[in-house]
């Protein structure tokens, strides 16, 4: 069997981002990554909310944003802009997706979370792809999704495991089953079992630039303090309110800085009056949103932050003392990624609803206890491991030549 050169590997990625900016931050992680070699693929990141567009500056990535859905506090879904019933924006949607896809022709789709997309959106366009046969279609799972009895009942409601059954090549879990065994807790099928593979944490502070080549544009965001600081971030802030403003009624050590993140989906209300009460101040720097948090991980002292995954990657890649606060509602995810790397040692957390100015105070007078070395206890290459998964299922080697051979999906 011949080797040749062919056209650039196309991936398409879909994330359905109803609330905060974590799944297209991860999602735009993992599309640099695949972009660059030995890969050096065309990657279109199918996006449903406009801040993705702040994070697309890589070569060979571009973006396609969805009319924006958003997530109550209940857990229901609604447009988030536009005056539209959720059924009529809901087929934009999936007309717009199903369109992309069958124009784009990946030769991997990456589906982000949901097997059937938001509201069953992606129906049309799994059902294009496996007539087609030319695109090899894996599901990304984060390496905690919600309480196990939750999954379960969500996933029999929506016949997930059917859908991934047919309609999936491979199931990738972007954590460590050191830490949580998702596919054992949740119960997972045989059949579904057979197809996932543990990738480790996506460590953020391992991306690569966000920048392309040649760009000198200067973020004036990407500023950092020159002088020692703890920092507070709070994800994109929708829900991270109680947090923001318990770090502000905390002493900060002296001869420190507060640096806050409130996250561009923090309500303006919140966002302005947190802004008003820093402004000024010698002791406070306020970001609204912040193009490289990792910078400011990496060279704060300690970090207080909710528990999402990214944050989460991103603290214990850079070997930051970390004080998690973990929201519970809509999802207790958060809640139990921090209690079982507490477990392990790697961070500490107080429940969002039990955190307050006097705790956090308490957290960062006290001298940072030693937490266990990270990379020797949690697997942090998930970035390193994904190209090899490209690789190998498009069977491209090391200097991006890519066998003579058609890909074909495979229905089990």
């Amino acid at each position: 069997m011949s080797a040749t050169k062919i056209r650039r590997p196309r991936i398409a990625l879909y994330s359905h981002d109803t609330m905060g900016i974590g799944h297209m931050r991860r999602n735009m992680l993992i599309a640099q990554e695949l972009a660059a070699t030995p890969v050096a693929a065309n990657v279109l990141l199918i996006a449903g909310a406009s801040e993705a567009s702040a994070f697309t500056r890589t070569d060979r990535v571009d973006l396609l944003s969805l009319p924006s859905l958003r997530k109550t506090a209940a857990g229901k879904y609604e447009a988030r802009a536009i005056d539209l019933e959720l059924s009529e924006l809901i087929e934009v949607r999936r007309q717009t997706i199903a369109s992309a896809i069958g124009a784009f022709s990946p030769d991997i789709l990456i589906v982000d979370k949901e097997p059937l997309g938001a509201c069953r959106e992606l129906d049309l366009t799994l059902h294009q792809v496996r007539d087609r046969g030319r695109t090899r279609c894996v599901l990304g799972l984060r390496d905690v999704l919600d309480d196990p009895a939750v999954v379960r009942r969500e996933w029999e409601t929506a016949g997930s495991e059917n859908v991934i059954r047919d309609c999936f090549d491979e199931v990738w879990i972007y954590g460590d089953p050191a830490v949580y065994d998702l596919a054992e807790e949740c119960a997972f099928s045989e059949s579904i079992r057979q197809k996932v593979t543990f990738t480790g944490y996506l460590d953020g502070c391992a991306r690569r630039s966000c920048r392309p080549a040649g760009d000198t544009v200067q973020d004036p965001a990407i500023q950092t303090p020159t002088e020692p600081f703890v920092l507070c971030t709070v994800g994109g802030g929708q829900d991270g309110v109680p947090l923001a403003e318990a770090f502000l009624e905390s002493d900060i050590p002296a001869g420190r800085r507060g640096v806050i993140i409130t996250g561009p989906c923090m309500p303006r209300d919140a966002s302005r009056r947190i802004r008003q009460r820093t402004a000024g101040s010698d002791r406070w720097q306020f970001f609204e949103f912040h193009l490289d948090p990792c910078g400011l991980i990496r060279r704060a002292e300690k970090v207080v932050a909710m528990g999402g995954y990214n944050t989460v990657s991103e603290l214990l890649g850079a070997g930051r003392p970390a004080l998690i606060a973990p929201r519970t509602n809509p999802r207790r995810e958060q809640w139990i990624r921090a209690e079982r790397m507490a477990a392990l040692g790697l961070l500490d957390f107080i429940p969002i609803d039990a955190i307050t100015g006097n705790s956090i105070s308490d957290w960062l007078s006290r001298p940072a206890r030693p937490h266990a070395d990270c990379r020797d206890r949690v697997n942090l290459n998930g970035l390193r491991m994904l190209p090899e998964l490209v690789c190998r299922a498009l069977h491209i080697d090391r200097k991006g030549v890519r066998e003579n051979r058609e890909v074909r999906h495979v229905a089990v």
